[in-house]
């Protein structure tokens, strides 16, 4: 039976002879992602996206899903018109024409405007759609209550023109405004920042590679490999949305994890090319190279490195693997496709950058290059000053990633609507002034959806206008006097629902400060612990948020159950120790604890506003704490297999351990630090963007990766490797044992005599 080396090893080789069928496969592949995933042929990915608050199983999920089904209620578009006087009779008259003109649109139901409604000034309706110090108003438009449905963009079309036509003559300003156009806004926003980050990332990655490599076919290499795997996300992301709903901060998520793996990979896989070459033909010029030894050296590449690839992809996957535990749709929609991505990151690394190399076998052997690092050098000498005082700096290097962690310990979540958009986002401006100018109109902090008749509703709305931080209630209505509805149309009947009880009702709860700030959650757990003598659900952001941190702490032990304890597995069988995993393991937990200190200090309580280009909400978006432990995980486990295989591989040739940890970091330092640079350009550029929740991702996932590609993996590791010299590689007989049988191990280089010598000194320290 073939080893995964040798497995691996013939990969490479065939690769390498069928490199232009691979390469013409491969270009294949990506010129057809990016034509489906963009909507030159068929469906764009981004006509797919959604938007909106961040759920799990719960009361808020079931409310809403009864409204959705019970609630006639419209979605409307509104177009705001201000300073205009609204007594006047050309402005009524004109007012007349845009409710006439919109209402010919096909699919619309209704216009409503002040003017045009009978009883004006003093109706109801009127005085509902006029601010109350009569500088504004507004036209309301009935076009169903599907936000961002063909209907409503076309209203929202004809409403923009006929009022820059009729009504923008006679005003200061006219604004079209309405969920749907929210989330096209969001969208587009995505899409521009995926464009930026993309735009920066790219070049200033090729140029740190030019001196990495110092040759531009070199330094190609891995950019050509990430750019492929930006076409294969987006297709991969473009089938995950037939199959489940994806938010459309998924898409940046996943593609900026694949862009800096496949970086990673890339260069590790090159640098491990080149340094093959010069070892199978040592000083022989770059023409007299024969394609046979181009072929040797890549299968060796890809027999060595690329095991530590695969070994680092396995770990990350397992990392996003446990994202899939938890209950919210939108977690496990990342995690589903960061694992797809992963995957394809993997096999680009394992195939087309392999052929690439092949291709340009002659150009990548000369002189200027990544070959293997002398045995003397930076990294050496930084790790000879840490092995004189490994305790002195493991205690000062922790200390300094605690004091870094201790912010963390105030972390407050949050799940920001339009304050995801930057301040002069079109949409975010017409909705903060619809809320100041329209209190009538504004969305409800909490929504009670009970079964219950009118007179019991209103009696408990009394009840609860009186918790404090309720500024109003909003007279309870019946949703429906028809509960059996529920079963004609379907759909799923929530606990607690009597089919044939009381008619359902509405009850709106408004509260100061923002939809999730502390009264709006304060107000959820109250209505929810006054147990009124009929069924309730309780829904709207606060309430959502509630039901995901329960989800979330519910399922939490499980997933951190599951990532330790397959990580541990996957590092013992690479190095036969349990003492390497549990100090992994540890020191991943410091460092990851460090970024989200980090994390809070900038965003929660709002240091680096001006430089940064952000305004604080005051906390951290719900899903960010999540995407750092399981991305920062794997991307952190990244360069502990970089090193370890390093080091593994010379312990295993017999040289002592203090030699071994000098030497590994030596040859792994200059990769290490340089993918770790590189994937903190990735994060950065992605950070120069605006939305609210991708800039938080890439400032916490830079600072994860500078952290532990620097302090953790340059310092605290030969450190602590130092301190425990031979107690590294300690492990029981029995499992000594499993691991001669089913370990993995690096390098081919080792001899059997000087492996035996090494394992057993480390069996016995």
């Amino acid at each position: 039976m073939s080893t995964p080396a040798s497995r691996l090893h013939r990969l490479g080789r065939h690769v390498a002879h069928h490199r232009r069928g691979w390469v013409a496969a491969w270009a294949a592949v990506v010129v057809l992602s990016f034509l489906g995933s963009t909507g030159v042929v068929g469906t764009s990915l981004f006509d797919r996206l959604e938007t909106g608050d961040v759920v799990a199983p719960g009361e808020a999920i079931d409310a809403r899903t009864l409204l959705q089904d019970l609630d006639t209620a419209t979605v409307p578009v509104l177009l705001r018109v201000d300073g205009a006087d609204v007594d006047s009779p050309a402005l009524a008259a004109a007012v007349a024409e845009v409710a006439a003109t919109v209402g010919e649109v096909d699919g619309v139901k209704s216009v409503v405007s002040p003017m045009t409604t009978p009883g004006w000034p003093t109706s109801e309706v009127s005085q509902l759609l006029l601010a109350e110090d009569r500088s504004a108003f507004l036209i309301s438009v009935d076009a169903g209550n599907a936000a961002g449905s063909d209907t409503q963009k076309r209203a929202a079309q004809a409403l923009q023109e006929a009022g820059e036509r009729l009504l923008a003559p006679l005003a200061d300003d006219v604004a079209v405004g309405g969920t749907g156009l929210l989330v096209d806004e969001v969208i587009d926003q995505m899409k521009h920042d995926l464009v930026v980050g993309e735009g920066l990332a790219l070049p200033l990655s090729l140029l740190l590679m030019l001196v990495v490599f110092g040759g531009f076919v070199a330094a190609g290499l891995p950019i050509v490999g990430a750019i492929s795997v930006i076409g294969c996300s987006l297709a991969l992301l473009l089938g995950f949305s037939h199959l489940m709903e994806l938010d459309v901060t998924v898409v940046n998520i996943v593609t900026v994890l694949g862009l800096a793996l496949c970086i990673d990979y890339g260069l590790l896989l090159v640098s491990r090319f080149r340094e093959e070459l010069h070892r199978i033909a040592p000083g022989t010029a770059p023409t007299d190279l024969t394609d046979a030894q181009i072929e040797d050296a890549v299968a060796s590449a890809v027999g060595n490195a690329g095991r530590t690839v695969t070994f680092s992809a396995v770990i990350v996957g397992v990392s996003l693997s446990g994202l899939m535990i938890f209950d919210a749709p939108l977690v496990r929609a990342i995690g589903a496709a960061g694992l797809a991505v992963v995957a394809a990151s993997l096999a680009v690394a394992l195939t087309l950058v392999p052929a690439l190399c092949a291709f340009g076998g002659r150009r990548l052997s000369r002189a200027g290059g990544t070959e293997k690092a002398p045995d003397d050098g930076v990294f050496s000498r930084l790790a000879a000053w840490v092995q004189r005082r490994p305790a002195l700096t493991t205690v000062v290097s922790v200390g300094l990633l605690i004091v870094l962690a201790l912010p963390a310990l105030g972390l407050r979540i949050t799940a920001s609507g339009t304050e995801l958009l930057p301040s002069d986002s079109a949409q975010r401006i017409f909705f903060e002034d619809l809320q100041d100018d329209f209190p009538a109109l504004a969305s409800a902090s909490v929504t009670v959806v009970a079964q219950t008749d009118l007179e019991e509703a209103a009696v408990w709305a009394d009840t609860w206008a009186e918790l404090p931080g309720v500024t109003r209630v909003r007279a309870p209505r019946i949703v429906t006097t028809t509960p059996a509805q529920l079963a004609a149309v379907g759909r799923a009947i929530p606990e607690g629902y009597d089919l044939e009880g009381a008619p359902v009702v509405r009850i709106d709860i408004f509260t100061e400060g923002g939809l999730t700030d502390d009264a709006a959650r304060e107000t959820v757990q109250a209505v929810r612990d006054s147990h009124p003598p009929f069924t309730t659900w309780t829904t709207g952001q606060a309430a959502s948020l509630t039901d995901f941190v329960a989800a979330v702490a519910e399922r939490a032990p499980w997933a951190v159950a599951w990532i330790v304890l397959a990580t541990f597995v996957l590092l013992f069988l690479m190095t036969g120790s349990l003492v390497i995993p549990v100090k992994a393991l540890l020191l991943n937990v410091v460092s990851l604890g460090a970024s989200l200190g980090v994390l809070v200090w900038i965003f929660q309580e709002g240091h680096l506003e001006g430089l940064l280009r952000f305004e604080s909400v005051g906390a951290i978006e719900s899903v960010i704490p999540l995407m750092v432990l399981a991305f920062g995980f794997g991307l952190s486990m990244d360069y502990e297999v970089f090193l370890l295989a390093r080091i593994l591989e010379l312990h295993e040739q017999g040289y002592d351990d203090d030699t071994a940890v000098r030497l590994g970091l030596q040859r792994s330092g200059r990769i290490i630090t340089s993918a770790g640079l590189i994937m903190v350009i990735v994060f950065a550029g992605f950070a120069a963007g605006e939305m609210l929740v991708i800039k938080q991702t890439g400032i916490a996932l830079s600072v994860a990766v500078l952290l532990d590609a620097t302090l953790v993996r340059m310092v605290i590791v030969p450190a602590t490797m130092t301190m425990l010299g031979r107690w590294n590689w300690w492990a029981p007989g029995w499992l000594r044992r499993v691991h001669a049988r089913f370990g993995i191990r690096e390098g081919d280089h080792a001899g059997p005599p000087q492996m035996t010598v090494a394992r057993e000194n480390a069996a016995h320290p």
